[in-house]
């Protein structure tokens, strides 16, 4: 598609848009009386109308029925996680019984290392990417110290070339056969949360799976944003928070998936609890774990319903719209913001560079611009002036144009902005 950069044509590609109608699904913040320009979905996605209803619903049926809410609520606690396994199942390409709702991302992660990292003396290293998320950094090194080792003896990370900012497929793999026998686990980010990039998780499961090792991915930035086939990819396991692309609320419970080739294993290790149990047992109060055969059965507690609600209220509009269709106009939006930064680009005489890959394969819903010669006064002023985005040192903001509930007129209005910004600062 040729692009224009003028604000008749980002209207003319609004009005071709089939998921235009959800924009006003969502509430948006408002800087100086006008809504704002919302780019940090890949952080905190913004809140849907429709969730307040799916709140008050267990406040109304706490406050009428109390403890009976359990199991006459119109949605019974007891069992309310079963009603994500449908959608979940969509969203990351997997069976019902590979998915389900507990905690938050890294106890997940922590939770699913316990099963799916045993080292031996032969095979005890962990792949990981240089430069994850911190979280991901301080769980893998607490893991492994966990088991007597040391991060420096069994952490291996594959590191980007001198003077590039994406890491190399061909050096992901030679990562894993260099690493060969003593490899036991391959854990990364499926999207980099700093670049944008998106790794091919297909063939690199594969690989490490080749070499005897398990395989999970930290899908934070991926689920809800990028197409997903765990079950056909082999993936072991996976998991990933809900308040980025899946607009659940701040810090709110995560999603997790394990392969059910897995499902059958009591011999694999696992930390258990009352609400992993055999559901149909469960009220018998036995004092021996029956897990319930599935991703279920790597839950512990009984689960925080009013955090629950917010999310279903998210996977249910994500079921009525499709992947297929928000990652459709995902690559266009987000091809258009990328013609609009080189544009004011050009306009201005800049020096942006986009790090993020330009491949559509390679990246999903977030561009990360490095802004050469611009500092943090340019971000401040785009904050003011109603566009949030994303800071992270030494100098880029990241843009994540989300089909949800971005406009391309959005696209077009945050270049007039930056624009002005760049120049009001020279």
């Amino acid at each position: 598609m040729e692009f224009l950069n003028t604000r008749e044509f980002a209207q003319q590609l609004d009005a071709k848009d089939k998921l235009a109608k959800y924009r006003d699904e969502f509430l948006f913040p408002h800087v100086n009386g006008k809504q704002v320009i919302y780019f940090t979905g890949n952080s905190l996605g913004l809140q849907p109308k429709r969730t307040k209803a799916y709140v008050d619903e267990v406040m109304d049926d706490w406050a009428k029925l109390a403890v009976e809410g359990h199991f006459y609520a119109d949605k019974p606690w007891w069992d309310y996680q079963e009603r994500f396994a449908g959608p979940l199942s969509k969203i990351v390409g997997a069976l019902p019984s590979e998915v389900t709702v507990a905690n938050t991302l890294t106890v997940n992660l922590h939770l699913l290392m316990v099963s799916f990292y045993q080292p031996t003396a032969k095979r005890f290293k962990i792949i990981c990417e240089e430069k994850a998320f911190p979280s991901d950094q301080y769980m893998i090194k607490s893991q492994v110290r966990f088991h007597g080792l040391e991060p420096e003896d069994a952490i291996v990370e594959i590191k980007r070339r001198p003077g590039e900012h994406n890491i190399r497929l061909e050096d992901i793999l030679d990562t894993i056969k260099q690493v060969g026998d003593e490899l036991a686990l391959l854990l990364i980010g499926g999207v980099n949360y700093y670049t944008g990039q998106v790794f091919d998780m297909k063939t690199i499961t594969k690989a490490a799976q080749d070499a005897g090792a398990y395989v999970g991915w930290d899908l934070a930035h991926g689920a809800g944003n990028i197409n997903l086939e765990l079950h056909d990819w082999n993936v072991d396991f996976a998991a990933w928070c809900s308040y980025k692309y899946m607009n659940s609320g701040p810090g709110n419970a995560s999603g997790l998936f394990v392969h059910e080739m897995h499902h059958n294993d009591l011999d694999l290790p696992r930390f258990s609890g009352w609400w992993g149990h055999n559901k149909e047992r469960r009220f018998l109060m036995e004092p021996n774990f029956d897990p319930v055969r599935g991703a279920e059965g790597w839950q512990i507690s009984n689960l925080p319903i009013l955090s629950l609600a917010p999310y279903l209220a998210s996977v249910e509009m994500f079921d009525e719209i499709g992947m297929p269709a928000l990652i459709q106009k995902r690559d266009v939006i987000t091809a258009y913001l990328e013609f609009i930064l080189h544009e004011i680009d050009r306009e201005v005489k800049g020096h942006f560079e986009i790090i993020t890959p330009s491949e559509p394969a390679e990246r999903a819903c977030q561009l990360s611009v490095f802004l050469h010669g611009e500092g943090r006064t340019l971000f401040d002023y785009l904050m003011k002036n109603g566009v949030i985005t994303d800071w992270r040192e030494p100098n880029v903001i990241r843009l994540a144009p989300v089909p949800l509930y971005c406009s391309y007129e959005d696209m077009y209005q945050f270049g007039q902005i930056l624009k002005a910004g760049i120049l009001s600062h020279r």
